[in-house]
């Protein structure tokens, strides 16, 4: 199988081209963003059994880019040593991990992010509650270009002390209407600057400036159509949409891009072909492939270019030898929501 080949993507050597996907599990003291000393099995074990690549739960890049509770950070030395431990011991069971780099925008609230005010790229407040918390999202403040340049500062910056603490690369999250996705989004961005006419300015900023620093064959992006606070919402252009940010992708030297689909299988609501289908016709870089996979969908979508890795997500909390079992052509566990989301497994 495919799946289960090895394979070199940029410098990393990978034991299969089985990615665990980025999911929220909030593994970090609230106060300091230090990690729980248990994530370091948790992503051990995956590896372990022949996980090739893990991505992490969302990192913030500073205490106002929390959107829950217990999310762990990347901007204080305390907690770029803590990580160290989990990195070691990723790469002693033969794995690469890359730190996925998160900042919420207006989907938090200051009992969250410390009192601050959350920011937005303009003053949109969203629906909804916030993550585990359930806290009505606050109106945000619209970000002035001093703060812009802080958040692109705070991604460098995290970007650093990922790799000071032995992450193999950084995954910048643009998707999922978070915070970067907000600029993107015509809901929320009424500004009247270079960032409203350019919608995808911010993302190419960061992305110039976290490259600049580590290198940008160590960067991977997240983007999606999807919004997790509107559920209605779809590109009413999707060709045109794709071929943009490809080309910001493009200028800024990044080769490998995860497209975020809720369902891999389903079509795009305003296009016959799906997320990964329209983005292949227009990328020839690396591409993970997300949403629902089960491995037959995988090993096809790998057999015909689609992608080069698959990304598991729930099938990876629930069997910690995911790997193995397809190896050993053992079923596979069904999630089980009542187990496999404690807080840590």
């Amino acid at each position: 199988m495919k799946l289960l080949e090895t394979v070199k993507i940029n410098q990393w050597n990978l034991q299969s081209r089985v990615v665990m996907a980025p999911m929220t599990r909030s593994f970090a003291d609230q106060e300091t963003g230090i990690i729980h000393p248990d994530t370091v099995a948790y992503y051990a074990k995956r590896v372990k059994h022949g996980v090739g690549m893990i991505i992490t739960e969302g990192i913030a890049i500073s205490p106002e880019a929390r959107g829950t509770i217990g999310i762990p950070g990347l901007y204080m030395d305390a907690q770029t040593e803590a990580w160290k431990e989990v990195t070691e011991q990723v790469h002693q069971e033969g794995g690469i991990i890359i730190a996925q780099l998160w900042h919420v925008g207006r989907l938090s609230h200051s009992a969250i992010t410390g009192g601050i005010q959350p920011v937005a790229p303009s003053a949109v407040q969203a629906n909804g509650l916030t993550h585990r918390v359930g806290l009505p999202y606050e109106m945000p403040k619209a970000m002035t270009v001093e703060d812009i340049r802080k958040v692109v500062q705070d991604f460098t910056t995290a970007a650093i002390n990922a790799r000071l603490a032995g992450f193999d690369g950084v995954e910048i999250h643009a998707a999922h209407g978070y915070l970067i996705d907000q600029f993107h989004f015509p809901w929320v961005n009424f500004r009247k600057d270079e960032y409203g006419r350019n919608r995808y300015l911010f993302l190419e900023e960061i992305l110039q400036a976290v490259s600049d620093s580590i290198g940008s064959e160590q960067v991977i992006v997240r983007f999606s159509e999807h919004k997790d606070d509107a559920p209605l919402f779809f590109w009413e252009k999707p060709e045109e949409e794709i071929k943009e940010i490809l080309e910001v992708f493009r200028s800024t030297g990044i080769r490998i891009i995860h497209p975020s689909a809720r369902s891999y299988q389903k079509a795009l609501a305003k296009h016959e072909l799906t997320l990964h289908a329209l983005v292949r016709k227009y990328w020839d870089g690396v591409v993970i492939g997300v949403g629902e996979l089960t491995p037959e969908i995988a090993e096809e979508s790998l057999a015909n270019g689609e992608i080069q890795l698959a990304a598991f997500g729930r099938p990876l909390l629930s069997n910690v030898d995911f790997v193995r079992r397809i190896k050993d052509k053992k079923g596979i566990k069904d999630y089980n929501s009542k187990v496999d989301l404690q807080y840590l497994k």
